[in-house]
């Protein structure tokens, strides 16, 4: 069955950086699209990237500029360095196999804070 894991998440200042990672196991990895969402305090879950199977790359208008999506087709992992964080990215964020987020991992919390 599908299993992902998120790591990487923590609290940063605003300004800082962090890396998230997804560990998947149990399909294709290299063949799906696949998907960065957040969910923050009080929100609905929201997209924040997508990648194709061949690389092409996709962002939300907030996080572009700061959010690189990327994922190594070798290890089935998927990344995402987020730059120039804002306490507005404080969230738990989801790795998905779908946009809607039905089935993703059970997330990493990233606290942005002074």
């Amino acid at each position: 069955q599908v299993q992902l894991v998120e790591s990487g998440g923590g609290l940063v200042q605003p300004g800082g950086s962090l890396r998230l990672s997804c560990a998947t196991s149990g399909f294709a990895f290299r063949i799906w699209w696949m998907y960065w969402l957040r969910q923050s305090p009080g929100k609905g879950l929201e997209w924040v990237s997508t990648i194709d199977r061949d690389g092409t790359t996709h962002y939300a208008e907030s996080v572009k500029g700061r959010f690189t999506i990327s994922r190594d087709n070798i290890k089935n992992e998927l990344y995402l360095q987020m730059n120039s964080l804002t306490t507005e990215d404080t969230a738990v964020y989801f790795c998905a196999t779908d946009s809607r987020g039905d089935s993703r991992g059970q997330g990493t919390q990233v606290i942005v804070s002074s």
